[in-house]
């Protein structure tokens, strides 16, 4: 009967709620050939680097997504990063790259980076990809040309 609850404990929680240490409120612009968004969005994480992204379309909540081992996607369910990307990005992308993009840190295992006085910009060629990554202090900014998909998040400045 132990071993039961013991085995209970783990189950619950593997299940339990994120704790994340940062949230912050952005301007959040994101088109892919799934989706069409462009107005705020909450985006929490945690130094694990799981990521709860909520979007919201005057002032109502319209989708969730949770970042971590799965990618969840509000009443869609959850998926491996690879069939997220396929469904919803690029299949060609890199599994950590939309986690990344949220996060602002480099993408392609740092692959042509170029560091600036504010952040660093990358540009990647591929047969299948071209993309500019930029980020600063304020913005993040990606564009991938070939597959038309962009994310630009930028800071909201209260009063200024």
């Amino acid at each position: 009967m132990k071993y039961f609850f013991v085995v209970l404990l783990v189950l619950l929680s593997a299940c339990s709620v994120k704790q994340y240490t940062s949230s912050t409120t952005k301007l959040l612009t994101l088109k892919t050939p799934q989706i069409r968004f462009s107005d705020i969005a909450y985006i929490r994480h945690n130094q694990d680097n799981a990521i709860e992204l909520e979007l919201y379309i005057a002032g109502t909540m319209v989708n969730r997504f949770t970042i971590n081992h799965l990618i969840c996607v509000e009443n869609k369910g959850c998926m491996s990063k690879s069939s997220f990307n396929s469904s919803y990005l690029v299949s060609s992308y890199p599994s950590s790259l939309l986690q990344n993009v949220l996060l602002g840190k480099e993408i392609y295992d740092g692959l042509h980076v170029r560091k600036t006085d504010d952040g660093f910009i990358q540009k990647i060629q591929t047969k299948n990809v071209f993309i500019i990554y930029k980020v600063t202090s304020k913005t993040i900014y990606f564009k991938d040309k070939y597959n038309h998909i962009l994310i630009k998040i930028k800071d909201i400045n209260h009063g200024k």
